[in-house]
């Protein structure tokens, strides 16, 4: 069997592996584990087959084996959501902040006050300033304007209306205008 510092090279490929997703397991986020998962397999597949096939083949035969299970893992790391989410529960930066929602942790004003942004990545908690006036605690907001850094402008959903809601409102009041106007028609 081929050698390499005095040992097999599968004996050294099932280390390698071994180390690399040890290594993983302190750094997530893939960037070990596939090349980790195919040394891994190379080598226990030369440590199995390793002394039937003869010398000149074993190279060709873990190459193989490694290219082989290299495209499994990576294959299998990208279409399974091993780590969460693919990222949807992250922020990339404070533009994409802009419109979401949350909840007042600490009564906010116009210089103080915390909330807790749904979906807000890795910490939801941010620094929040009011648009207008107070927003108590425990009240629904939206973010405004997301700054930067860990300060948001937030201001309560209960104050939004826009333009479909505007429009909702107005035709209910000619709804029950109408309706008034049927029942009392004098």
């Amino acid at each position: 069997m081929a050698e390499l510092f005095g040992y097999s090279v599968p004996f050294l490929l099932v280390v390698g592996g071994a180390v690399l997703m040890v290594m993983e397991a302190f750094a997530p986020g893939a960037h070990f584990i596939v090349i980790g998962l195919a040394l891994l397999t190379a080598g226990l597949v030369g440590l199995a087959v390793g002394p039937l096939l003869p010398t000149a083949i074993l190279p060709l035969v873990l190459a193989a084996v490694l290219i082989a299970a290299g495209g499994a893992a990576l294959y299998v790391y990208r279409n399974f959501d091993f780590y969460g989410g693919k990222g949807a529960g992250t922020t990339s930066d404070s533009k994409s902040l802009r419109g979401k929602t949350g909840r007042v942790t600490q009564r906010v004003t116009k210089n103080e006050g915390e909330v807790k942004l749904d979906s807000g990545g890795f910490n939801p908690y941010y620094q929040a300033r009011a648009m207008d006036g107070e927003i108590p605690e425990g009240e629904e907001v939206m973010v405004v304007d997301p700054g930067g850094g860990n300060v948001v402008t937030v201001e309560s959903v209960s104050t939004f209306e826009d333009d479909i809601d505007r429009e909702l409102a107005a035709d209910r009041q000619r709804q029950d205008r109408d309706a008034d106007e049927e029942r009392d028609p004098a």
